[in-house]
């Protein structure tokens, strides 16, 4: 059992983090912190100008939000 709680996930490492827990609404620039982690494939809501957006992952693997 690794000593440091992080010490696995860096050893699992070198990909990408598939879940986000925050994100920049393309819209209106406004920052949404997420209470529930979200990945590729989720739908979100901008908090502030109500605009739905599809998760989808870049080839750096950043979230790429697609406007429903």
């Amino acid at each position: 059992m690794p000593i440091d709680q992080y010490e696995e996930d860096e050893e699992k490492g070198a990909g990408h983090a598939s879940k986000f827990k925050e994100f920049d609404c393309p819209s209106c620039n406004a920052n949404n912190p997420c209470d529930q982690p979200f990945g590729p494939g989720d739908q979100l809501l901008c908090n502030y100008c109500g605009c739905e957006y599809e998760v989808r992952l870049r080839d750096d693997g950043t979230p790429k939000l697609r406007e429903i």
